[in-house]
């Protein structure tokens, strides 16, 4: 049986290598936050805030997202994956916080689970990033995270999210949905973890890491001259 993580080191390192660390997701208050996770699932954060920094401009409070309209809602939000869905879902939404929550993103967790097309994982968020709740949302880069490091396995994204927190040290709790997340997204990725450059390598349990360690850097990509040149073509003049 493999060694537990020193969870304490692991926070530490992350930590003292992006002390303050933020999420990639703008948002100005609340409900934008809610609004900009809930269009997230299957989506790039890029792909998201590219198309909310205009649609917030003009619907920042659920009264204004109702004003405006699922029709033209889709029109802000066409660029993003299932976005027929996630506009009915936000007028939805828009529409309980206006009547049952004075037009306020509620602070506990079964309020936002009763939300359509709020999940765990995007309560977690909100309750963590807006209202600053020691909770950790797993999205598949923690989930992989938790996994390949040991720093807590699991089968199900519950079974990580409770593990993680069993293990996180109270002082980190608060901001260790992000150093996770960040982590996960620019260091231990998928297809090729970036071991070598990992702040956390000495603790990590992925058997493979040795191996992604030893192997040379990327070859910078050739460009459309080199490869005919290579292949015996002559540059133009």
């Amino acid at each position: 049986m493999k060694a537990a993580v020193d969870a304490e080191a692991f926070y530490g390192r992350l930590a003292a290598a992006n002390p303050v660390p933020k999420g990639e997701l703008d948002f100005v208050n609340p409900y934008t936050l809610l609004i900009a996770v809930v269009l997230s699932a299957q989506a790039t954060d890029v792909g998201v805030n590219k198309a909310t920094g205009p649609l917030f401009k003009v619907a920042d409070r659920p009264s204004k997202m109702l004003a405006l309209g699922e029709a033209r809602l889709k029109a802000f939000i066409k660029t993003i994956g299932l976005f027929n869905t996630k506009a009915r879902n936000v007028m939805a939404l828009s529409r309980i916080l206006v009547d049952k929550h004075g037009g306020e993103v509620p602070r506990d967790r079964e309020s936002l689970e009763a939300l359509p097309g709020v999940g765990r994982k995007t309560a977690n968020v909100v309750l963590n990033v807006a209202f600053g709740q020691p909770v950790i949302a797993v999205d598949t880069h923690i989930f992989r995270l938790a996994n390949r490091s040991g720093l807590a396995p699991g089968k199900t994204p519950r079974e990580v999210e409770d593990g993680l927190e069993r293990v996180t040290p109270e002082r980190f709790k608060r901001h260790a949905h992000h150093w996770l997340i960040l982590h996960g997204r620019h260091v231990c990725k998928a297809r090729k973890p970036d071991c070598p450059a990992c702040v956390v390598n000495a603790l990590c349990r992925y058997e493979a890491k040795e191996t992604l360690a030893a192997q040379p850097a990327d070859k910078p990509a050739r460009t459309k001259a080199a490869t005919k040149r290579r292949k015996g073509g002559r540059r133009k003049p």
